[in-house]
């Protein structure tokens, strides 16, 4: 993630920066929210405490992006540390799953059994304000830099998801206050986990993706293999890789087959500054490794 911003108030802090604040503001409102659900009983606040937990995670996972990806690569570690943001993402993923089907739980059972159920409307209703207003003020200071740089838009995402769950807290506290209905509080927290799942789904699906080493989502193994072809001198190409260290790093191999006259004219060099500005242009990847090879090359493990 490039940390980099014009200057111009708080919003035009470093990305990092504005990263930190939105992660201390959000933090210390998912707090907030966890003991205001435990004074007024209100499963809807402890709800969107997790939904808070997922920005908060999103937000660590964000910062751990910008600080790993400036870590050098050791002998131990030859890609570095960006699979820590993968690692960090898996937990958030199990964390939420686990949170959900208890709230979902939860609330189907405050709506069977309402007269056992008694909230704070009150209370809830001025945690949730709070809570709005802190994810309000999160977005005004991700709002500059989202449009620069994709690190931030999806912590920026992940805070206006929030904040209509926020939105339904309030909208449950103000019907309970009102009408002294309790089950809406149970209503609201369903739909709080129901915005959860599908965001901890995906989050686990790529996850695994990055883990299983499969090609990146939007590439194309053979369109890849088109551009290859193109290149004047290579005559064909086997072995083709694609895969990712995290999200947004791709990693490249293939064993590219060159024509003995370019080799022959020393042509090599020139190839292979092609090939990888091809893949840094066209497919947004930067570490690229290639094996050129002469046409007689005999591969004794060479995989399609």
């Amino acid at each position: 993630m490039h940390d980099h911003a014009p200057a111009g108030g708080i919003r035009g802090a470093s990305n990092r920066r504005l990263l930190a604040v939105s992660l201390a503001i959000t933090t210390v409102v998912m707090l907030v929210q966890i003991v205001g659900a435990a004074l007024s009983g209100s499963l809807a606040l402890l709800a969107d405490a997790a939904h808070m937990f997922t920005d908060a995670a999103a937000l660590v996972i964000a910062l751990i992006a910008s600080i790993v990806a400036a870590r050098p690569a050791n002998a131990r570690s030859t890609f570095g540390y960006q699979r820590a943001e993968v690692f960090g993402a898996l937990a958030n993923g199990v964390i939420l799953i686990l949170l959900s089907v208890w709230v979902a739980v939860e609330g189907v059972s405050r709506l069977l059994n309402p007269e056992e159920t008694e909230v704070a409307g009150g209370l809830m209703l001025v945690i949730a304000v709070i809570g709005l207003l802190a994810n309000a003020v999160a977005m005004w200071l991700l709002s500059a830099a989202q449009r620069r740089s994709i690190n931030v838009r999806g912590a920026y995402l992940e805070v206006l998801g929030d904040l209509i769950g926020s939105a339904a807290v309030i909208v449950a506290a103000i019907v309970i206050v009102t009408t002294g209905w309790m089950p809406a509080d149970a209503i609201a927290s369903l739909l709080i986990a129901a915005m959860i799942v599908p965001r901890a789904i995906s989050l686990l699906r790529e996850v695994f993706s990055v883990l299983s080493e499969s090609t990146p989502k939007g590439m194309h193994v053979d369109e890849i293999r088109e551009h290859i072809l193109s290149t004047p001198g290579v005559v064909d190409a086997h072995d083709v890789h694609v895969w990712q260290l995290t999200r947004g790093a791709p990693v490249f191999s293939a064993h590219v087959v060159v024509d003995a006259e370019a080799l022959a004219d020393g042509r090599s060099s020139s190839i292979l500054a092609k090939l990888q500005s091809c893949l840094a242009e066209h497919f947004d990847v930067e570490h690229s490794t290639f094996q050129l090879e002469p046409a007689d090359h005999v591969e004794h493990d060479a995989h399609a």
